[in-house]
This record gives structure tokens, sequence and C-alpha cells, in this order.
């Protein structure tokens, strides 16, 4: 029996990002990573057949290619999972691992074999709606950002002609999640005005045919708590670990 991870294309390992996508249901933050050119791919294959992918990013630099971010083995062939992740971190000689930890296999896989292990950031899923009221202020759509980011789509709230906070979605991750953001001008933070602001994203996010999903820096305790409130769920969080 031969287990090897050989250097692929995003266009080999696509059908197979299918199937790990549809099983894991959930917004996956590295999907972008693909989509702009910003990792390589490995596929694994087991005396010459092929049962899995895996794929590797900078952790810190996107030019380098130091940390595995993702990691899928076919169902029937999960027996094997850890020899495909050996021969990953062989080919590839990656020092570190991430992970998002509602994907079961990789964060199997980084509790088994990384030290140092640490939260970067806090995952969230919607939960309920809420009906704030918004009382004389008003959302709506704003101008497109100066960045020119194609899957930006900005928002402002305004109260008596007065932008008091923006806020968007990115639209660059798996379907048919959404990504929202949000900031409160400084001289009106503290009046609920964030959690307004979560609201009303999430509405524009359903509108669009999209499912509104959230993170926040683990530190991000206000953040955290405008979210919960919002109608939000922690789901996960994104780990990151040393592999030994």
């Amino acid at each position: 029996m031969e287990i090897l991870a050989t250097q692929s294309s995003l266009h080999e390992i696509e059908p197979l990002r299918v199937l790990f996508l549809h099983e894991a249901s959930f917004q996956y933050v590295h999907n972008k990573c693909h989509l702009y050119g910003w990792a390589d791919a490995y596929v694994f294959t087991l005396d010459g057949q092929t049962i899995g992918y895996g794929s590797v990013w900078g952790k810190e630099n996107r030019a380098d290619r130091d940390s595995i971010f993702e990691f899928y083995v076919l169902p029937g062939f999960r027996r094997w999972a850890r020899e495909c992740f050996t021969a990953l971190r062989n080919a590839a000689k990656t020092p570190f691992i991430e992970c998002q930890s509602n994907d079961a296999l990789i964060t199997s896989m980084l509790f088994e074999q990384a030290t140092h292990i640490y939260a970067e950031a806090i995952l969230f899923e919607d939960d309920f709606p809420t009906n704030f009221p918004m009382g004389n202020r008003i959302f709506q759509q704003g101008e497109t950002v100066e960045s020119g980011h194609p899957d930006d789509r900005p928002f402002v709230m305004m109260e008596e002609g007065v932008v008091v906070a923006t806020g968007g979605m990115f639209l660059n991750y798996n379907m048919p999640y959404a990504d929202i953001y949000y900031d409160v001008h400084e001289a009106y933070r503290r009046i609920g005005l964030g959690t307004l602001m979560v609201q009303e994203l999430k509405k524009a996010a359903y509108s669009m045919n999209r499912i509104p999903s959230a993170r926040c820096n683990i530190k991000n305790m206000i953040s955290k708590a405008t979210l919960l409130k919002g109608g939000f769920r922690v789901c996960g969080h994104i780990l990151q670990g040393e592999l030994h």
C-alpha cells in the first residue's frame, strides 16, 4: 500500500472540493484562498487511486506556503486519514496548521499532531431573527467602496442626515454564505447601533439569497456580544498550531 501527496491544481481538486464544501455545510473562511491563487493543492493517492486532497498557504505572508489549512479524504478511505496527512506534511514541508473547529477531520489532525494550539477568531452562524426598532434611522446601500473589492457590498446607517455606522458583507466565501462586518462611528457607540447594523445586514443578506455569517477576533468581547444580541450564535473557532 502506497499513499502519496502530489502537488496538483485547483482544477484537478475542484470535484473533491465540491464534496468537501457540501459535507461541511458551514461558511468556510479559507474558501477565497483558492479563488485568489493564495494556495497550493496536493492530491492524495492510494496505490494510484485519488482519495482526497490537501491545501497549504502562508500563515502570515500570502506568498509563503507554510500552513496546512484544508484537508479532505473521501469517506470510504478515512481509515487512512492520518497517513494522508503525514504524506501532505512531508510533501509540503509545512510547520503550521490552521483550521475551523467545525471542520472535524482537519481539527482531529490538529489536536493529534500540533502543539501550542490557540484560537485566533470566533465563528458565528445565524440563530434567530431580531426586530429592534430603528427609530428615525435609515439603513441603505451606500456608495461603492474605494478599494473596489468585487465581492464587497457596502451599507450605511443614517440618522438625521448623518452617517452614524457603516457595514457590508463579503461574498467571496462558499455559497450561499455572506460574511458581514460593521463599524459604528466613535461618537455614536454604546447606544445599540452595532446591533441594529447586524440586524439589517442579516436582512440584506437574505434578500440576496445569502445566509449571513460572521467572525471576530477571539479577544473582541464587544463585537462578540453585539453579534450574539443580533441573533447569531457561536459555531466554532479558527484554530492555529505548530506541527511537531
